[in-house]
Order: structure tokens, then C-alpha cells, then sequence
């Protein structure tokens, strides 16, 4: 799998919805490798949004569709300033449910200092671990990116019960990769709520 991460500013949310809409509408039945995107903007006016594709090679042929370069060439404009793009050809999914009905996304921006053992880590607990303790998490999708930054979108049932999911104690299984993940990340990461994510795959 392969994903692309999209951040920037925007100055019309509303303008933006309508662009990606038009996007879904009129290009993605002819897009190519495109598997699904998750996306918003913050109360803060912070866009983000990771869409995930078959292969980079079928990404980039998609990117390169003159349909798709006269929309982006549009919808650029709606953003203050250029908005930043990070590729991933590492790309870790672990879902128990159906993303697409999450009522609430929580993007995490961070830095791992050992990518290899992060992604061990991730894998140790996987979904099926945390759903007794918190059916509110559907599911989580991390792209890695060059240089060990890390984009994880979490899925939630909603933002209520995400909040209250927050709250419970751990079980010391889980708190030890807690722990373990905590020790490799580099800094303080950066998160993103999305209270009306947009969610959009080839089956939505």
C-alpha cells in the first residue's frame, strides 16, 4: 500500500468540502489505484488529509491524469500558502470495523527514532487487544514517511466516547507498548481532531 499525506491551511472549509465532493464525483470513478481518503480540517483551520493507493506507481499515474492536475490546480488556490505533501510506502492498517462510519478522526504528527521497532511494536497489540477495553476505536492507519516521521489516523466511534475511552486505565499489556512507543518518539507529537471527518472510498 502506498499513502499520501496532505497538510495546510485553508481559508474556506466550506469551499474545500465542495472541491473534494467535485473530486469524488467527477474523478474518482476513473482514478487509478486510489483504495479510500480520510480527511478534514481542524477548528484552527489546519487540513489534513491521507489518501491511500494501491502502489506508488499507480499514485503517481493517477497524480499525472490531466483531470486530476486541472482540479488540483483549482483547489491549491484555496489554501493559504502551499500545502505540504509526505509519501509513504510504509503503510501499517489495523481495523476491526468500518473506518467509514467513524464520527470522530484524530490524526497524531510525530517522529519515531527506530522505525523498525516502532512498527514491531504497533504490531504487538494489535486492534483485536484494545477492542475490549475501547470499542470506540475502530481502527488505526500509519504512514511512515522519510526521515522516521510518522502519521497515524485513529478512528472513533465518536468524540464523546473517545474522550471517555481516554480516561480508562490501561491493562499493563497494553500500557508496556504504551510505554515502549512513548521512549521512541522524538519530541512532543502534534495532533489533529476532526470532528466531521470526511471519509470517501471507491464503495462510499
Amino acid at each position: 500500500m502506498f499513502a499520501q499525506v496532505i497538510q495546510g491551511t485553508v481559508t474556506d472549509r466550506d469551499a474545500l468540502k465542495q472541491a473534494l465532493d467535485r473530486w469524488m464525483n467527477e474523478l474518482a470513478p476513473d482514478s487509478i489505484g486510489w483504495l479510500g481518503s480520510t480527511g478534514g480540517v481542524t477548528e484552527d483551520g489546519k487540513f489534513i488529509l491521507l489518501a491511500r493507493f494501491s502502489s506508488e506507481e499507480e499514485a503517481m499515474r493517477n497524480s499525472s491524469r490531466p483531470e486530476q492536475d486541472a482540479w488540483w490546480a483549482e483547489t491549491s488556490k484555496l489554501f493559504d500558502g502551499e500545502p505540504v505533501f509526505k509519501n509513504s510506502t510504509a503503510v501499517d492498517s489495523d481495523i476491526g470495523g468500518d473506518p467509514d462510519q467513524a464520527g470522530f478522526v484524530q490524526f497524531v504528527i510525530g517522529k519515531t527514532s527506530d522505525v523498525d521497532r516502532a512498527r514491531e511494536v504497533m504490531r504487538q497489540d494489535p486492534i483485536q487487544k484494545w477492542a475490549e477495553l475501547r470499542p470506540d476505536l475502530i481502527g488505526t492507519v500509519t504512514a511512515i514517511h522519510a526521515g522516521g516521521e510518522m502519521t497515524t489516523a485513529a478512528y472513533f466511534t465518536s468524540e464523546q466516547e473517545a474522550r471517555e475511552g481516554e480516561k480508562k486505565e490501561m491493562p499493563p499489556e497494553l500500557m508496556k507498548g504504551m510505554e515502549e512507543m512513548n521512549a521512541l518518539m522524538v519530541g512532543e507529537p502534534d495532533y489533529f481532531d476532526l470532528k466531521e471527518p470526511w471519509l470517501n472510498s471507491p464503495e462510499a
